[in-house]
C-alpha cells in the first residue's frame, strides 16, 4: 500500500488532531469558493418539480387493451398515448389486470398511469421492439432496439401510479444475450460481445450515427425507460422488475424528478438509474436491489462520450436505500462528458451482495471528469468489498491518453458496520486522485487494510476504524 499526500492534506491532518470537530465546520461544510455545498443541494430539491397534465383519462381498454396477460395490447397504447396527446394531454390510465405491449412510446403532455394491481407485461419477441430508434446504448449512440418505455424530444411526461412494470427478461429472455452462462447462455448462442465491438469501433472511427444501425441478430439488449432528450419528466410510484437492461435511463433531459420508485432485478447491467449527460435531476425515496450499479451516473463513452461532450451535473439522491448491487451510487465507467454537483444524502445501503456504497470507475480511455461530489448522512450496514472505491483502473486502465479528473469528493457524516476495508482508492502516479475529504465517519469493522495509492488530498477529520482514529 503506498501513498501521496500533498502539504495541505498533511498540515489538515495534524490540525485535526488539536482542533476536532472545529476543522469540519472549517473545511468540510464548505466548497473552494467559500459556498455551502448543501445549500447548492438545496436549491435542486426546490427546482425540479413534477410536470402537471390535464385532468383528462383514457382507459387503455377503450382503446382495446384486455388485461388478460395474453392479448397483444401494443397498438392500444399507442392509440390511447395518440388520442391523450392530441386532446392536448392527460392522463393515460392502465386499470386492473395484467396487460401484454410491445414498446410504448410518450409523447409531450402524457402521463402513462399504472394503478395498483395493473402490471405492464412487456413483450419477450426482440422484434416487437423494431424498428430501431435513436438511442444511446452503454454510453454510445446509435440505432437500436426501442426502450420499452421510450420518449424522444419530449416535454411534460411521466411514467406514475403504484402499479408495475415488468421487462419479462429471465435466463431464457434477453439475459442471455449478455454471453454469461450464469444469464442462461450457451456456447453457440447468439451473444453481444461482436456487436458490441463493432459500435465502439463505429464510434472511435467518427461513423455519422444515421450509419450506426442495429437490431435483429446485434444483440444489443433494449433499456427499460429512456426518455431521450426531454424535458421535464416524472417517473413515481412504479415497481421495475425483470428488466433486459437498464432501468432508469434519462440521456440529454433536464428537469428530472425520480420518486418513489422500487426496483428490483438482478439480470445483468441491471442498473437501477443512470442519469445521462443530463441535469437537474433529483432521485428521491426510491429503492433499489439490483444485479448492477444502483445508481450510476453516466455522460458517454469514449469517444463518442467526447464528441457529444454534454455532462452531467446538479443531481440529487435523497432518501433513498440500497440492497443488493455492485455499488450504491455510482459515477462511471461512461463519464467521458464530466460529472459535477453531485449530491448524496440521509441513504441507507446495506447487503451482503451490495460491492461498494460510493462508487468512482474509470480509466484513461473514458477520460472527463468527476467535480464535486458530495455525500452526507449515509447508515451503510454490510458491503463486500470497501466502503468507498475510486478506480482508475476499471477496465482498460493507465497508458490510454485520457487521464480523468477526479477531485472534490466529500463524505460527512458516514457509519459503515461491515465492509471488507474501508477505502480503495487508486489513482495514477501521473495522474493521481485530487481532492477526497472524510469527515465524521465511523468504519466499525473491517477486515483488510485501505489501500489508498496516488491521492494526493486525502483529508481524514474524526474518521475511525475498528473503533480507533483512522491511519492509512
Amino acid at each position: 500500500m503506498s501513498s501521496r499526500w500533498s502539504r495541505r492534506s498533511f498540515v489538515g491532518r495534524a490540525a485535526a488532531a488539536t482542533t476536532g470537530t472545529f476543522l469540519g465546520a472549517a473545511i468540510f461544510g464548505r466548497d473552494a469558493a467559500g459556498a455551502d455545498p448543501w445549500d447548492r443541494a438545496d436549491a435542486i430539491a426546490r427546482s425540479v418539480r413534477p410536470p402537471r397534465f390535464p385532468r383528462r383519462e383514457f382507459l387503455v381498454t377503450r382503446f382495446g387493451a384486455r388485461g388478460d396477460g395474453v392479448t397483444d395490447c401494443t397498438r392500444a397504447f399507442a392509440e390511447a398515448v395518440r388520442a391523450c396527446a392530441r386532446a392536448g394531454g392527460g392522463r393515460v390510465v392502465v386499470p386492473d389486470g395484467r396487460y401484454l405491449t410491445g414498446p410504448i412510446h410518450l409523447r409531450s403532455n402524457v402521463d402513462l398511469h399504472v394503478t395498483e394491481g395493473a402490471t405492464i407485461a412487456f413483450s419477450q419477441d426482440p422484434n416487437a421492439y423494431l424498428p430501431a430508434v435513436y438511442t444511446r446504448w452503454e454510453g454510445t449512440e446509435l440505432y437500436n432496439y426501442s426502450p420499452l418505455v421510450y420518449a424522444y424530444d419530449q416535454r411534460n411526461i411521466a411514467v406514475t401510479g403504484t402499479g408495475t412494470l415488468d421487462g419479462q427478461a429471465d435466463n431464457a429472455h434477453w439475459w442471455p444475450w449478455k454471453g454469461s452462462t450464469a444469464y442462461g447462455w450457451r456456447p453457440g448462442d447468439p451473444e453481444q460481445s461482436a456487436a458490441r465491438t463493432r459500435l465502439q469501433t463505429m464510434a472511435e472511427q467518427g461513423v455519422p450515427v444515421a450509419q450506426r444501425v442495429f437490431g435483429a441478430g446485434d444483440c444489443l439488449r433494449p433499456n427499460f425507460v429512456q426518455p431521450y432528450r426531454c424535458r421535464d419528466v416524472l417517473v413515481e410510484g412504479v415497481t421495475i422488475v425483470n428488466s433486459p437492461m437498464w432501468e432508469i435511463h434519462p440521456v440529454l433531459s433536464r428537469n428530472v424528478l425520480v420518486r418513489d420508485v422500487k426496483v428490483a432485478t438482478h439480470g445483468p447491467n441491471n442498473d437501477g438509474c443512470n442519469p445521462e449527460s443530463s441535469r437537474d435531476v433529483v432521485i428521491r425515496g426510491c429503492t433499489f436491489d439490483t444485479g448492477d450499479d444502483c445508481i450510476a451516473i453516466k455522460s458517454g463513452r469514449n469517444a463518442d462520450g467526447r464528441r457529444v461532450n454534454v455532462p452531467s451535473e446538479r443531481i440529487l439522491v435523497e432518501d433513498c436505500d440500497f440492497a443488493a448491487g455492485h455499488g450504491g451510487v455510482t459515477v462511471g465507467s461512461e463519464m467521458s462528458g464530466g460529472v459535477r454537483d453531485v449530491y448524496a444524502r440521509n441513504l441507507r445501503l446495506s447487503s451482503p451482495d451490495l460491492d461498494t456504497a460510493l462508487r468512482f470507475k474509470t480509466n484513461s480511455v473514458r477520460g472527463g471528469f468527476i467535480h464535486d461530489f458530495h455525500a452526507r448522512d449515509l447508515t451503510v450496514g454490510t458491503v463486500a468489498q470497501a466502503a468507498i472505491t475510486i478506480d482508475f483502473y476499471y477496465e482498460e486502465g493507465p497508458g490510454h491518453g485520457f487521464d480523468p479528473d477526479v477531485t472534490g469528493i466529500t463524505v460527512d457524516s458516514m457509519t459503515v458496520e461491515h465492509a471488507q476495508r474501508a477505502l480503495n482508492l487508486r489513482g495514477y502516479p501521473e495522474d493521481p486522485v485530487g481532492e477526497v475529504r472524510l469527515s465524521n465517519v465511523d468504519f466499525r469493522q473491517t477486515a483488510a487494510p485501505s489501500v489508498v495509492e496516488n491521492v494526493t488530498g486525502l483529508v481524514l477529520d474524526d474518521v475511525y476504524e475498528n473503533g480507533a482514529p483512522m491511519s492509512v
